[in-house]
């Protein structure tokens, strides 16, 4: 094992960033040396220290740095920064976090937003969009002054002709109007098609007649193609659209023909928008559609309430508010309507065309059609009566917005297109396919000159998007909806785009959610970050990326108190001929055994016709009482098959409150056995940063009730909420109970420092003076699980022991009690949820549990932890599903389903059921081509 002094070079020259001497939390005193211009990866079990160094040491300090460069004007706005714990980082330069987090809880964020294509494409509609009346389809134009004299200098030199304007005279005193225009200079009208002065007009005092046009002469004259006498016209013809507000004529005197000018812009008797950049933008009031304010969604009538159970067909009373003596009338007459145009009333709702479903639904444009629509009306007219209001209230849910189709703009953004697609075509089409699509845009030479810079950054940007393997995603896709993997990968494409060089990129675990083939695209994309001039540090678990890495760091040798030294520094090569913990999984000293019998069981779960977004269809066999693994490429249809309808369709049956469950047909199989179902995926622990690992597992009732029992709290009347930092009594009210406290940054992420009046102890200093044991609350809450353990062992409380000790068997021994759920990767937060499971798993109700990827974050140490309590869950008569990518767990699975082949539009089918031996087989199939290496071991 190397020690911790060989990870600094010997030279220490200017090419490496220097971190001397970090001790910020378990850190011992290190020194960490990280070569400049480099991919390095920092590694180690859970809990050793990675991210402290990689992102509470060198990123914080970047930014404190960072900070102090700018001027004092501008730091009084921001506070001060601590400095992290470490004497010195040498070299350091500027540093980006993109951690695995969620980018945007705001509904309006999108896939095009947070990346900044749908900005160019907004740029690029307004500037080189052609506007088009949706009545004849011919463009909508606006003449210019230029335009008017062009036409002019088209016609034959000598011709006699009129450049009028029209007047409107309807309403206005015609003498007077006279008067005034005789007042400006002018002469003549015509009236009729006939020119008369307005001298003559006022001798015979002429009234005209309501039906007859009267236009303005602003100048009689004859064609020349001199630049002077043009320069002369093109003044004349701005005046004629001015008294004509937007029109003007220019007539042969000879001939009598007419050629009509408007700079309104206007066509087919419509007056449309000019667009602009605002009129693409769902964020603004301007752009955005006026019934959804662009979120997409309304609050309106519910297809799936209205419709549960898609595969009944009409007649079978699909339509569920037509059911019952009077309001099946409607079906009825809804059927009788619909019989000579031979609607399909016998077909499941599922198969009915969109015209057969908008038929149903908003009719055939009568008032009197028994569609949904006029029933819905018909009940809001009612309203008086309380069993329509009841009624309503039964079918209303947050719905796509009925004007834009979820689209988040106003319907005349229709009207501008770009090779016949409007940006509405765009939004919605799969990255790999817009890729393509504005590749072959048929552009004039005029558009390309304009959209040259604009497609540039757009095309750039979707390409590094594809290059991590996000090709499935839409422009439209909310942020919220993304899981961390992907939103770290957007980030990650973002900061390509941006081209910056000579910037320090810290990764936290950027393979979360990749299945083995995307991850040689993330390799490369990581590879090209670096080659631009960037130092690139990766914490991760991920062997390919280890193995590609320039450099490595292995943090350990164990976790928490028994980590936070380097326990190695080198190249790949080097490392396989060391002893560390890491190493020896690497190498095939320590390694995660594949089971030598795989359970079989007769029980399934099955369900068919699953059709939510882009599964076809498919019928799923999920086999109960062992381990099944649900994988496939990401974007593939797990996460919908499993959590967008396995677990909401069985929610629903055993009366659990949950998500409405997706499309699918029906839910058969042994699912009556089941008495309780867990869905544990990614998802803080509590919604509250002062949620902890103590309060989840519920062992923090217990330490207040033995803190309230000591002889100082009962002297002074201390209850067990006293102890608690969640309501008021005991807790700092400075921070309540967070022990820091949170910092706007203005134009910077926001920062956390330590509140000034409690020290970070979270407790007034009153409530610290109880101890048990020699400990106060807040020692016990900054105790890892492991020494807590230990320490309530030693004085007999059994009680909390064994809440806490599930904790340390998922490999959480090296979590703080204490610690904010904030700070909690998604895998630890999966895993608290797993050992709050294990203290209730001696139960006799047989429970499904759903795990989503619970391998993010994880050494090989741990996973062979995790495996072993999935088998304890098994072993007490429960069901264990994953839906997983991580090749160890893959191996291990007794029954796997593997979703694809492709992503997107290209994948959503079932590929192969069966066995990890099986699958290897399955040349379709590209998790077999991954696991193979992993079963010949």
């Amino acid at each position: 094992m190397n020690t911790q002094t060989s990870s600094l070079k010997a030279n220490q020259d200017s090419e490496d960033i220097l971190i001397k001497n970090a001790h910020l939390h378990n850190l011992k005193n290190i020194n960490v040396s990280i070569p400049k211009n480099k991919l390095t990866v920092i590694t180690g079990v859970s809990g050793s220290g990675k991210s402290t160094l990689a992102f509470d040491t060198l990123y914080a300090e970047g930014q404190r740095r960072y900070v102090e460069s700018l001027s004092s004007y501008a730091r009084q706005f921001l506070g001060k920064l601590e400095k992290p714990q470490v004497d010195d980082i040498v070299g350091l330069a500027p540093a980006i976090a993109i951690q695995q987090k969620v980018i945007s809880d705001n509904p309006r964020s999108t896939v095009g937003t947070t990346t900044e294509i749908y900005d160019y494409l907004r740029l690029l509609f307004s500037r080189v969009g052609k506007t088009y009346s949706p009545i004849s389809g011919k463009e909508v134009k606006k003449d210019e002054v230029s335009d008017v004299v062009r036409y002019v200098e088209s016609l034959p030199e000598g011709g006699k002709y009129l450049l009028l304007s029209p007047l409107e005279v309807q309403g206005r005193d015609f003498s007077e109007l006279l008067k005034l225009l005789k007042g400006q200079g002018y002469v003549r009208l015509e009236i009729g098609g006939k020119v008369v002065t307005m001298e003559d007009l006022e001798s015979f005092g002429f009234t005209p007649e309501p039906e007859v046009d009267i236009l303005l002469v602003v100048e009689r004259f004859s064609v020349e193609h001199n630049e002077e006498a043009l320069q002369r016209f093109a003044d004349s013809v701005q005046i004629a659209f001015y008294e004509g507000k937007g029109d003007c004529f220019i007539k042969n005197t000879e001939t009598g023909v007419t050629q009509k000018f408007s700079n309104a812009f206007e066509l087919d008797g419509m007056q449309f928008l000019e667009p602009t950049i605002h009129f693409f933008s769902f964020n603004n009031p301007y752009g955005a559609c006026p019934t959804c304010e662009g979120y997409g969604r309304v609050l309106g009538i519910d297809e799936e309430l209205v419709i549960p159970n898609k595969n009944l067909s009409i007649y079978e009373d699909a339509v569920f508010a037509w059911k019952g003596e009077k309001m099946s009338e409607w079906k009825e007459h809804f059927i009788k309507e619909t019989a000579q145009a031979k609607f399909p009333i016998h077909k499941p709702y599922f198969e009915l065309t969109s015209e057969q479903k908008n038929l149903l639904w908003r009719g055939n444009g009568s008032k009197k059609f028994p569609c949904l629509d006029n029933f819905f009306k018909m009940l809001e007219e009612n309203t008086y009566k309380i069993q329509y209001r009841v009624m309503l209230s039964r079918y209303r849910g947050k719905t796509t917005c009925p004007d834009c189709n979820g689209k988040r703009l106003r319907p005349e953004t229709y009207f501008v297109k770009i090779d016949e697609s409007s940006v509405n075509d765009w939004i919605d089409l799969p990255l790999d396919e817009l890729s393509e699509r504005i590749k072959q845009l048929k552009l004039s030479d005029y558009q390309k000159q304009i959209a040259k810079r604009l497609l540039f950054e757009i095309n750039s940007r979707i390409s590094f998007l594809l290059d991590v393997g996000l090709g499935y995603l839409t422009l439209n896709r909310a942020s919220n909806t993304l899981s961390g993997g992907e939103s770290q990968r957007i980030n990650l494409a973002t900061s390509l785009g941006s081209s910056l060089v000579g910037s320090i990129y810290i990764l936290d675990e950027p393979s979360i959610g990749l299945h083995g083939r995307d991850t040689d695209r993330l390799i490369s994309v990581l590879k090209k970050l670096r080659d631009l001039g960037n130092t690139v540090v990766v914490v991760e678990h991920d062997e390919d990326i280890m193995k590609t890495a320039d450099y490595l760091v292995d943090i350990g040798p164990n976790a928490g108190t028994l980590g936070g030294e380097v326990v190695f520094a080198g190249t790949y090569k080097q490392m396989m001929k060391t002893q560390t913990l890491t190493s020896d999984y690497l190498n095939g000293v320590k390694k995660i055994e594949v089971p030598k019998t795989r359970r079989k069981t007769k029980e399934f779960i099955e369900i068919t016709g699953a059709r939510q977004n882009n599964l076809k269809g498919i019928d799923v066999k999920l086999p109960m009482y062992c381990l099944t693994v649900v994988t496939g490429v990401s974007g593939s249809g797990k996460s919908t098959l499993m959590k967008g309808i396995v677990a909401p369709a069985l929610q629903r049956k055993l009366g659990i409150s949950g998500d409405r469950p997706g499309a699918f047909s029906e839910l058969k199989g042994n699912w009556k056995e089941i008495e309780h179902l867990e869905l544990v995926d990614q998802n803080p622990i509590g919604k509250s940063s002062r949620s902890n690992p103590a309060t989840y597992v519920k062992a923090f009732d217990d330490i207040r009730d033995l803190f309230a029992k000591q002889k100082l709290s009962k002297l002074n009347d201390y209850k067990p909420k006293h102890f608690s930092f969640n309501v008021e009594g005991g807790r700092c009210e400075t921070c309540q109970g967070e022990g820091r406290i949170k910092v706007e940054m203005q134009f910077m992420a926001d920062i956390e420092l330590e509140c000034e009046s409690c020290h970070g102890k979270r407790f007034k200093q009153e409530i610290l003076e109880v101890t048990f044991e020699g400990k106060n609350i807040a020692d016990i809450l900054e105790m890892t699980v492991e020494e807590s353990i230990q320490f309530f062992n030693t004085h007999k409380q059994a009680k909390i022991v064994n809440k806490l000790q599930p904790l340390e068997e998922v490999g959480l021994g090296y979590l703080q009690l204490g610690q904010s759920s904030g700070t909690l990767s998604g895998g630890e937060a999966q895993r608290i949820k797993l050992a709050s499971f294990l203290i209730k798993g001696n139960t006799t109700n047989k429970t499904l549990f759903i795990f989503d990827e619970p391998s993010t974050g994880l050494h090989f140490d741990d996973i062979n932890k995790l495996l072993k309590s999935f088998y304890a869950l098994i072993e007490k008569g429960h069901s264990v599903m994953v839906i997983e990518h991580h090749p160890d767990i893959i191996k291990c699975a007794d029954y796997l389903v593997d979703i694809g082949p492709e992503a997107g539009v290209h994948g959503g089918e079932v590929v192969f059921t069966g066995t990890p031996e099986e699958i290897i087989k399955c040349k379709k199939s590209y998790t077999g081509k991954y696991l193979k290496e992993k079963l010949s071991i």
